[in-house]
């Protein structure tokens, strides 16, 4: 019943009656996304869809839930535009309170949430009843939301070319010429805690393995949190290079005028694929195109540093990614790996893996074109995050490692 009277209610009334292209802006993703840092956004799309990947920090607030979406396609593909809207209606009406209410419960949660120390104007913002939209498309999902919450005193933007649009800028992102500078070095160099240490000393960095929720070897996954999806890594990924690569001057209230950062971004050198997740393939050219910084340290030490970082870790499901590497490590020595983990003599069993990953290393370093050219050697004599002082030194000379 509800749903029929909204469906009459929304034919009966439409503009000029309530005139929406004065209360909805819609605007473009470059703008989208500036506001994004100041006002809440909410992703309309379905479930599954925002739990594949979604725009980072958006809050999920599916107009219609996986089933309900279903239906709707099925009757647009198979019976008529007409008939798949008088659906969504039906869906719609009896969800209008609801929707409002949570819009009002995630702005309230976002205001008690604020840093103590954040400025008058980021509280003012918290408060003000702006909220961004964005669906699949910019269609008629985010217009059918935009439409209740303008209604009700929101203050609405909604995102032209929708989640679709932001996708496109997305990978559009990995084919700029970003400067990088990347740091590389054996198995147990320590390379995670000098990438930290570099951004606390203000330099730029990304942390590939963070974003990815993998160590980036057969046991990266260990004590880890289960990756994201492809494309969430790529969608988070994206926004922090550009958020390093442009700096904003504009308010609120203004469309962003970005000026290009020089500065260079620092990165750890990494396979292709991180776990279950590839760097985008143009990216992950522009890395092996790039200055490699090898922080040169020796075996003994880095031995030292795994065995501190890896020996706590659960023995059966270290003995499940000693199997999973068994052929390439060959069968004798992961055999003896595994004996000497049964027996708890961590150092030897990871003394072997540290040679396997020191060969690999080694190969997928000299495959590089150009390696002579871009390699710099950082002789460093311990595991520390103090090393990150001699990277930002760059030294001037060549070697093989």
């Amino acid at each position: 019943m509800t749903g029929s009277f909204f469906t009459l209610y929304f034919i009966n009334f439409p503009p000029p009656f309530y005139n929406l292209s004065l209360a909805i802006e819609k605007i473009n993703i470059e703008y989208f996304l500036e506001l994004s840092k100041h006002y809440t956004v909410i992703d309309v799309r379905s479930p599954a869809e925002y739990k594949h990947a979604h725009i980072p920090g958006a809050y999920s607030l599916p107009l219609f839930s996986d089933e309900e979406r279903a239906i709707v396609g099925t009757a647009y593909k198979q019976e008529s535009r007409e008939k798949a809207i008088k659906h969504g209606l039906d869906f719609f009406g009896p969800k209008m309170k609801a929707i409002v209410e949570e819009v009002e419960r995630i702005s309230d949660l976002r205001l008690q949430n604020a840093d103590l120390n954040s400025n008058k104007s980021e509280i003012e913002n918290l408060k003000s009843k702006i909220v961004l939209l964005y669906c699949w498309r910019g269609g008629m999902r985010s217009g059918a939301v935009s439409w209740l919450l303008d209604v009700y005193g929101f203050k609405v933007h909604t995102l032209i070319g929708g989640y679709k649009k932001f996708r496109a800028r997305v990978l559009d992102t990995f084919k700029l010429p970003f400067d990088l500078k990347i740091i590389g070095g054996y198995t147990g160099a320590g390379k995670t805690e000098v990438i930290k240490e570099l951004e606390k000393a203000g330099e730029h960095v990304i942390d590939l393995e963070d974003i990815a929720n993998h160590k980036g070897s057969a046991f990266g996954n260990i004590g880890m949190p289960a990756q994201p999806t492809q494309e969430m890594f790529e969608n988070v990924l994206s926004i922090r290079l550009r958020t390093l690569r442009y700096e904003s001057n504009s308010s609120p209230n203004s469309n962003p005028q970005l000026i290009i950062d020089h500065s260079p971004i620092w990165l750890e050198d990494e396979s292709q694929r991180i776990g279950l997740i590839n760097i985008p393939t143009d990216l992950w050219q522009t890395m092996r195109r790039s200055p490699l910084y090898f922080m040169d340290i020796p075996f003994e030490e880095r031995l030292k540093h795994i065995v501190e970082e890896y020996g706590c870790f659960d023995k059966e499901k270290m003995i499940d990614a000693i199997l999973r590497i068994k052929e390439r490590l060959g069968g004798l020595e992961a055999k003896k790996t595994i004996e000497f983990l049964n027996e708890d003599n961590t150092i030897e069993s990871f003394r072997i893996l540290l040679k396997y990953y020191d060969k690999w290393y080694t190969k997928g370093l000299h495959n590089r074109e150009n390696i002579i050219s871009l390699l710099q050697i950082v002789k460093c004599s311990s595991v520390t995050p103090e090393n990150a002082k001699k990277l930002v030194q760059q030294p001037v000379y060549h070697e093989k490692p």
